[in-house]
C-alpha cells in the first residue's frame, strides 16, 4: 500500500484551510501542516518535509510569490511541488502568471459560491495527484543527444508553426518562446490550457521576453511571421479557409477548451506540409489526434523529451502514438524549429 501523499496548506483564511484540508483529506492525503502566513509555510516546509504544498497568493507578511522565490531559492527546498490555491480574476492574472514562472506546479482557482465547490474538489484532488506523481517520477538523464525519429525534418516553405502545452507549460513557454526567431515563416499559433482571464497576463509575459510579438488571439485575426497568437483561455481557436482566427465557445472537447487538437487539425487541412508542430509539457492527451493529422498530410512533429518536462502526458501521447518526428529536451526545441522555418534561431 502506498503512503498517503504529505501536504502542507497554506492560506491566510481558516475557512479556506479547512475546505483544502477536507478535500484533500477524503482524497486520502496526509496533512501534515497548515500555515496563516508566507513565513509559517516556509518553517513548515523546512520541518515537515512535504510531498506537495497547497498556497494562496494573497497573504500577510510573505506572501506567495515570495513563498515561491525562497522555495527555489532552497536546495532543500527547490523540488517541492506547489499548487497554487487563490482567487483569481482577470485582473489577478498577472500574478498567476507570475506564480507559474516562479515554478508552481499548477493553479486551482477558489470556489466563488457554493455550487463550485464539488468542481473545485474535484479539480484540486487531481492537480494534487498529479504534483505528488511528478516527485516519484525516476529523474531521466539527459542524453548527450537528444533521440530522434526519421532525423531532421525538411523545412518546406513557410511554415505555420503550432504549440501545444498544458501543466507546466507557462514555464517551458517562457523558455521557448523567447528563444525562437523571427520573421517565422507564416507566423505562430500556441495553445495552453488555462481558465479565461489569464492567457491575456501569459501573451503579455511572453510578448516582453523575446524578438516575436506575441498576443492573445481576437476573432478575425489574420496570420503574421513576426507574431504569434496565443488561444484565449475557455475559447477554441479554429482557423478558417481564409488563414483567419475564429474564436469558438462550443463545448470543451475532452474537458478541454481551448482544445489543442480543433486548431492543430485546422492548421494541418489548411498548411498541409508546411505545419510544424510542437506538443510541450502537459497531462493528458491533446495533441495527438491533431499530430495524427499533421502527419497523414505530410507535417513534422516535434515534442519535448521526458527529462525537460513537469508532466510528461501530452508528448509521450504523441510519441507512443509513433507520430513524433524529433524528441527533443526544451532548450533544443528552439533551434530545431528554426532550421525547419529556414532561419536562425
Amino acid at each position: 500500500m502506498e503512503a498517503a501523499p504529505r501536504i502542507v496548506v497554506a492560506d491566510d483564511s481558516g475557512l479556506m484551510r479547512r475546505v483544502v484540508a477536507g478535500a484533500l483529506r477524503r482524497a486520502g492525503a496526509d496533512i501534515v501542516g497548515e500555515a496563516a502566513d508566507g513565513d509559517e509555510a516556509l518553517a513548515l516546509c523546512t520541518r515537515l518535509a512535504p510531498d506537495v504544498m497547497t498556497l494562496d497568493l494573497t497573504m500577510p507578511g510573505l506572501d506567495g510569490i515570495g513563498v515561491l522565490k525562497a522555495l527555489r531559492a532552497s536546495p532543500a527546498l527547490s523540488a517541492l511541488p506547489v499548487v497554487v490555491v487563490s482567487a483569481f480574476s482577470p485582473r489577478h492574472g498577472a500574478r498567476a502568471v507570475d506564480a507559474l514562472a516562479e515554478g508552481a506546479f499548477e493553479l486551482v482557482a477558489k470556489p466563488t459560491g457554493p455550487n463550485g465547490v464539488q468542481s473545485f474538489t474535484d479539480e484540486l484532488q487531481s492537480k494534487i495527484q498529479l504534483a505528488v506523481a511528478s516527485r516519484s517520477r525516476a529523474p531521466v538523464v539527459p542524453a548527450a543527444a537528444a533521440p530522434q525519429r526519421g532525423g531532421r525534418a525538411r523545412a518546406g516553405r513557410a511554415p505555420l508553426v503550432v504549440i501545444a502545452s498544458s501543466t507546466g507549460g507557462p514555464r517551458a513557454l517562457a523558455e521557448f518562446v523567447p528563444a525562437l526567431p523571427t520573421p517565422l515563416g507564416a507566423g505562430a499559433l500556441i495553445v495552453q490550457h488555462m481558465p479565461p482571464g489569464f492567457t491575456h497576463s501569459l501573451a503579455t509575459r511572453l510578448d516582453k521576453a523575446g524578438r516575436l510579438t506575441v498576443r492573445e488571439a481576437a476573432d478575425g485575426d489574420a496570420l503574421s511571421p513576426d507574431v504569434a497568437l496565443l488561444a484565449p483561455g475557455g475559447r477554441h481557436l479554429r482557423l478558417d479557409a481564409d488563414r483567419r482566427v475564429r474564436l469558438g465557445d462550443g463545448p470543451p472537447v475532452g474537458g478541454l477548451r481551448p482544445r489543442a487538437d480543433l486548431t492543430i487539425v485546422d492548421a494541418a487541412r489548411t498548411f498541409g506540409e508546411r505545419v510544424v508542430l510542437v506538443v510541450l509539457t502537459g497531462m493528458g492527451a491533446d495533441g495527438t489526434d491533431g499530430a495524427r493529422e499533421v502527419k497523414a498530410r505530410g507535417g513534422q512533429v516535434l515534442v519535448e523529451a521526458e527529462e525537460t518536462c513537469t508532466v510528461y502526458g501530452m508528448p509521450r501521447a504523441v510519441a507512443d502514438a509513433g507520430l513524433a518526428d524529433s524528441v527533443l529536451a526544451l532548450g533544443e526545441l528552439a533551434p530545431a524549429v528554426a532550421e525547419l522555418a529556414g532561419v536562425r534561431a
